[in-house]
């Protein structure tokens, strides 16, 4: 029999050497609401629902938009699935960056990494941008809203303050984001039931429209030009529940809460958006002129556009639409919280492994949080905010649309990483051919034919036009979304490259070499033997040789998928 590969390891057991996170700090419930809490519901919905209506003030999915949320929940449901099946066997923070790395090896494990980290960045732009904005408007203060150097400013502030909130810990993050998520989903819940109620009682506008059951099917949308574009842009309207996952290492059960939480989320996400998609596009309707969701100029927030018409100029009416504004400022607020959160911990998880530079695997010894990623995060945020700011809002706004293809990137490349990872035992049961082969290889595929469509689309020059002056939005004779969406995960490979060059130790296996989920480990005290869990994130493991050949003297070797563990009396019946 040929030797194992086994992992750079010592043999015998390693001593417990934990991250330094903090353990069983979120239960399903807080792990739930960050998940939810990250897609930021009002905001997402606001910023992005009218380009899933239109584009360029041509219609998009027009009336069909709900059947488009419903169509982006099913991938993005089969991709939690694929996180809760990895997890469960691997609950490390790096999420993607980890599984992709066990499954097809470093470059690529890499590049997961950084499409995590470049969207959030990407995304924590608008994010300051909508939450500086909203912080006058919220007080009456139109002018300074309007402001760039003012709304600027007060963006700046809120990822400065955000920024210490995840740094003083993740249970002080948890409870603000009961507060926040509280405030946006009950002012969702009432402007949808007004509007519905207005719309169905007959005092709405001529121009709403009678909700029909045809709305929910895509039928007689073309793929390539409507469903996958806008399916881009719904991706970013419910990305972000795998900060739920993100965060396993500090939940009360690593292997099962956060996945847990990360299939709840999806589902509480789809009844959200399909509910309000429903009500604004029955009230506002999908015209050019006005309020109708399809006029561009409506496009960057639907519900400003909306809510005069909706509630009117009484003062109930403008006591609702205070709240509805105070809604868009806790979603962006609690979203910018919530991005950095995962991007600190894929950071950290990449420092631990050596895939970055060592700093970034330190962590807080009182907060237990990663302080030198978080710092990063908030900084680098900060300075491309700012820059990207000062080159104008086209850059920016090209930028921000270009999310949507690296959500696309790295959630498909969790999915096709779940299949590989435990393919050799696909056929073991029924279960684990649709949750570990079937389900999430769908939702790979999704991802993988949306991404390539949608970027053909976006690489058309006439797909983003200056709302003020017509001009089509362009770089190198291109549509900027899609030339923004490229140079992002192109400097992700030349940072890859540069840091290979500095240090090889994570690139040559070293420091995460690559395994299945039918691999044997050993185990260790800090192994919990009644649930499947890693042997710490921060060593590396040692494989074990289906025989047990290699396992040490009086040690266990521990099958991460089942949780099984097997000594040398009692080896696995099968290899």
């Amino acid at each position: 029999m040929s030797s194992p590969v086994t992992d750079d390891a010592p043999l015998g057991y390693p001593e417990a050497s934990e991250k330094g996170l903090k353990g069983g700090a979120l239960g399903l419930l807080s792990s739930v609401v960050v998940g939810m809490a990250s897609t930021a519901p009002a905001y997402s919905l606001a910023a992005s629902l009218g380009f899933v209506v239109a584009s360029g003030g041509a219609l998009l999915a027009g009336v069909k938009a709900p059947a488009i949320m419903i169509l982006a929940f099913i991938p993005m449901y089969f991709i939690a699935i694929a996180y809760q099946e990895l997890n469960t066997a691997e609950p490390d923070c790096g999420t993607t960056f980890t599984w992709a790395s066990r499954t097809f090896g470093p470059i690529v494990g890499w590049l997961g990494g950084w499409g995590i980290i470049a969207a959030d960045v990407i995304v924590m732009a608008n994010l300051a941008q909508v939450a500086g904005s909203y912080s006058f408007t919220l007080f009456g203060a139109a002018d300074l809203a309007n402001n760039v150097y003012a709304s600027t400013a007060a963006g700046l502030a809120w990822i400065a303050i955000m920024t210490w909130i995840c740094y003083k810990g993740i249970e002080v993050s948890a409870r603000l984001q009961y507060a926040l998520l509280g405030i946006e989903v009950l002012v969702m819940v009432l402007f949808a039931a007004f509007a519905l109620f207005r719309v169905y009682t007959g005092t709405a506008e001529p121009y709403s429209i009678m909700p029909s059951w045809d709305w929910f099917w895509p039928g007689g949308l073309d793929l390539a030009t409507v469903i996958a574009p806008a399916l881009l842009v719904a991706f970013f309207i419910y990305w972000g529940w795998d900060t739920a996952v993100a965060c396993n290492e500090e939940s009360d059960d690593p292997g099962k809460t956060p996945g847990r939480a990360a299939v709840l989320s999806t589902i509480l996400l789809l009844v959200t958006y399909a509910t309000v998609t429903v009500a604004a596009v029955a009230f506002a309707g999908v015209g050019t002129d006005g309020i109708g969701l399809g006029n561009a100029a409506n496009a960057s927030d639907v519900f400003n556009a909306i809510g005069p018409a909706l509630f009117g100029d009484s003062i109930l009416g403008k006591i609702a639409l205070g709240l509805l504004a105070a809604s868009i400022l806790t979603s962006a607020s609690a979203s910018t919280q919530t991005t950095i959160l995962p991007t600190a911990r894929t950071a950290l998880s990449m420092g631990v492994f050596k895939a970055l530079p060592s700093a970034f695997a330190k962590v807080h010894p009182k907060n237990l949080t990663p302080s030198v990623a978080t710092i990063a995060m908030g900084v680098v945020s900060a300075v491309f905010y700012l820059g990207f700011t000062l080159l104008g809002s086209e850059m920016l706004a090209a930028l921000i649309g270009s999310i949507g293809l690296m959500i696309a990137f790295y959630y498909g490349l969790t999915g096709f990483a779940a299949v590989w990872f435990f393919r050799r035992t696909l056929f073991a049961s029924v279960r684990n051919f649709f949750m570990r082969g079937l389900i999430p290889l769908a939702g790979g595929v999704a991802m993988l034919v949306t991404f390539f469509y949608g970027l053909q689309q976006f690489l058309l020059p006439d797909w983003l036009v200056n709302e003020e002056t017509g001009e089509n939005i362009t770089l190198f004779g291109y549509g900027a979304v899609g030339v923004t969406g490229l140079m992002a995960l192109g400097l992700g490979v030349v940072l890859m490259f540069v840091w290979w060059a500095v240090s090889e130790d994570f690139f040559v296996g070293k420091t995460l070499p690559m395994r299945g989920g039918h691999d044997l480990v050993l185990a260790g005290p800090h192994v919990d033997t009644l649930a499947p869990r890693m042997p710490d994130s921060g060593l590396p493991e040692l494989v074990i040789a289906p025989d047990l050949s290699n396992l040490p003297p009086d040690a266990h070797a521990i099958d991460l998928a089942t949780g099984e563990l097997y000594d040398r009396d009692d080896p696995p019946k099968n290899d």
